[in-house]
């Protein structure tokens, strides 16, 4: 991973979460080898806890990547019940919680401008962060790689939002994307990827480089 991974601890509600910060090479500050100038920053939630997800998928990570080769920061955090994150599994909703502690969490990092905060997630995740997204005050832009859409989501929300999928996903098929998003508000821009499945094993960047260029332009200002 590009720059300075550091281990961090978030607070939600009532429990623990584990998290890394994956913080980019970006100049320095006043001439001081330890200073940074704070730089955007994106939460990044991962598919279903229940089916293996954590914080270590393969998207996850790749986004992470390309977010950093760009100058932004990401937060990878397992939800409740996931590696060293107490509590359990919440049905989505109690994630949603996780999510929003989780961009708390950025917003309040010396290393992070908090006027220049995103969302993203991946499959399970994707959902989780459309939903948080569109009520979180600090999030200014929304992503999503192969999400679960939850239905109505997003119809009246103004901030700029991505999504990518596989023409070839097996389980969550583009044509139900295309069809859930097509009444989400503007701006949005849906990406559908020629060859992709849902788990974009080996091209994950095919997801990933999109989603960065997507943060680029909305949160390096």
């Amino acid at each position: 991973m590009p720059g300075l991974e550091i281990e961090i601890t978030v607070k939600g509600t009532g429990l623990l979460l584990e998290a890394r910060l994956d913080l980019p090479d970006t100049p320095n500050t006043l001439g001081d080898p330890d200073a940074r100038r704070p730089c955007p920053g994106v939460v990044l939630c991962h598919p279903h806890p229940l089916y293996g997800g954590d914080m270590e998928n393969n998207v996850v990570r790749a986004v992470a990547r390309a977010l950093n080769a760009k100058g932004i920061a990401a937060l990878r955090f397992n939800f409740r019940g996931v590696g060293k994150s107490g509590g359990s599994f919440a049905g989505g909703s109690g994630e949603q919680d996780d999510a929003e502690a989780a961009i708390l969490a950025l917003a309040g990092r010396a290393e992070i401008d908090p006027g220049r905060i995103g969302i993203a997630g991946y499959s399970f995740g994707g959902m989780v962060a459309l939903a948080t997204g569109e009520r979180s005050g600090p999030v200014k832009a929304i992503a999503a790689v192969s999400p679960v859409i939850p239905p109505g989501v997003l119809r009246d929300c103004p901030k700029p939002k991505f999504i990518v999928c596989g023409a070839e996903d097996e389980l969550i098929p583009s044509a139900e994307v295309l069809r859930e998003t097509a009444g989400l508000a503007e701006p949005k821009t849906v990406l559908v990827i020629p060859g992709a499945d849902h788990f974009w094993w080996g091209g994950e960047e095919k997801a990933a480089e999109p989603v960065a260029d997507f943060f680029a332009k909305y949160l390096l200002f």
